[in-house]
């Protein structure tokens, strides 16, 4: 299995522990929950169970269809309950006497999609409760290990994790599965035999994101482009229904979050909460905010507050790959067999890939502290800009990417995608230093301000590079942790 090692030693370290326990595993839908937890305990469980999607079931029958599907996963581990299974009180009941009869030292129980299972009115939390509390947990020979997992991520965050109720602090553990890195995507390519060098490594990454299923599908012996077309754009493309699937897979009623997607889509440096709502038409609601909240804890969306931001206004911004390139280039769904091979170097893609960039810079902040020596420093990342003021001979500026950093210095942050080595102009030099003089005049900060260049290759050493105080190519970005 490449990466997940720590997500993998602790998990088997649960058959070592000598109380039971209560584990759940969240990220959000294609990140690989499923077959980090069947790989860690090779696909050996006392019971196993995933919910059914809800977006295929009838509102009416959801509870029955998720019942009868739990009874049947009852059956296939040697209980088969003398009726019909109607509550889920009676179907914990049947998991019971699935752990009794079983031999095995450590009883490992393995709910997936357990949100699914939550239908309206269903009594699933309680019923859950009763077993964990009242049972589980009592057994002299505290041999159950319980994993709950799934991609409804603010369900299992609220429900599990932060619970009110009876399951307030019962949980031993959680994961939060995130994305690949660079650096293991590069890992997951040489395990499967597919040649594409490091450039093309993170092309490839700017437009799938570190979803490993997304680059399970890549096949060798293809090209870069040829795989992108194979995968989005000719007729039946296998990622052609993704975008849908994806968000109704996470969310019950996806249409709102939708909107927001699309709404920062449109914004390349993101949007403040009453700019959302205004271009969503939202009411504001403490539903709202839960749905920003939900976004963010799956990794689709990013929130800071701009450096010196004195009306301390969070910034919501759009940083998944695979959304980003869904809205830019397959909104208007292109079934062309050969579109992205047709569109390389168009203006199109060289201005898309300049923002994929900066996204996957900014999902990339730890090898960038890395590659700057600073791992150990507490650091803030911060953007910025400014309108201009002729007065005060301030000019008007944006800084995408600040490393304030609490040693009393902040990497001010150039981000540039090539496709060859960077020349850095005499242009380049001086609207750079117009940047750090703006940002001076404006916040008065008294840190030493190092101008960073982070680009795709080792830059063109000329007379205006040693101008720049660090340089961090993509190389670095693949650097292992």
């Amino acid at each position: 299995m490449v990466g997940r090692t720590e997500e993998k030693q602790f998990l088997q370290s649960l058959l070592k522990e000598k109380e039971s326990q209560f584990v759940a595993v969240y990220g959000r839908r294609r990140i690989g929950k499923t077959y980090l937890i069947r790989e860690s305990f090779e696909h050996s469980f006392t019971f196993e169970h995933t919910g059914v999607s809800n977006a295929s079931l009838d509102v009416n029958s959801c509870k029955v269809v998720q019942l009868e599907k739990f009874e049947q996963s009852l059956a296939e581990f040697g209980c088969k309950p003398q009726k019909k299974i109607t509550s889920w009180n009676e179907a914990f009941n049947g998991l019971k006497e699935v752990i009794k009869a079983s031999k095995k030292k450590k009883k490992v129980i393995f709910i997936d999609e357990l949100s699914w299972m939550d239908t309206k009115d269903s009594g699933l939390i309680s019923a859950l409760e009763s077993f964990w509390n009242g049972w589980a947990t009592a057994r002299k020979e505290k041999d159950v290990i319980l994993i709950v997992c799934a991609s409804a991520t603010y369900w299992i965050i609220e429900k599990i994790i932060q619970a009110k109720g009876g399951l307030h602090n019962r949980l031993t553990g959680t994961i939060h599965l995130k994305p690949f890195t660079l650096h293991e995507c590069k890992q997951y390519l040489e395990s499967q035999k597919i040649a594409f060098n490091t450039h093309q490594i993170l092309q490839c990454y700017m437009i799938l994101g570190g979803v490993p299923f997304y680059w399970s599908l890549l096949k060798k012996g293809k090209s870069l482009p040829q795989n992108i077309d194979s995968l989005f754009f000719k007729d039946g493309a296998l990622l052609s229904d993704e975008y849908e699937n994806l968000y109704n897979a996470l969310f019950n009623k996806p249409d709102q979050y939708l909107k927001i997607i699309e709404a920062l889509s449109k914004a390349s440096k993101g949007l403040t909460r009453e700019e959302i709502l205004k271009k969503t038409h939202i009411t504001s609601s403490g539903d709202f905010s839960k749905k920003l909240i939900e976004l963010e804890n799956c990794d689709f969306i990013r929130k800071y507050i701009p450096y010196g931001n004195k009306d301390n206004k969070d910034i919501y911004q759009l940083i998944d790959n695979y959304t980003l390139f869904y809205h830019k280039f397959l909104t208007k769904n292109h079934y062309e067999e050969h579109f992205w091979q047709n569109q390389i170097n168009t203006s199109s893609v060289n201005s898309w890939s300049g923002l994929a960039f900066e996204k996957v810079c900014l999902e990339h902040i730890p090898q960038m502290k890395k590659a700057l020596g600073i791992s150990g420093v507490y650091t803030d990342v911060n953007s910025w800009q400014c309108s201009t003021d002729k007065e005060k001979g301030i000019a008007g500026a944006q800084i995408d990417l600040m490393l304030v950093r609490k040693d009393q210095i902040i990497n001010l942050c150039e981000m540039k995608y090539t496709d060859a080595s960077f020349s850095v102009t005499k242009k380049f030099i001086m609207d750079m230093n117009t940047k750090i003089q703006s940002f001076k005049l404006k916040t008065k900060s008294n840190y030493a301000i190092h101008p960073t260049l982070v680009t795709t290759y080792p830059v063109v050493q000329n007379e205006y590079a040693s101008e720049l105080q660090s340089i961090i190519t993509a190389d670095e970005l693949f650097a292992e942790l």
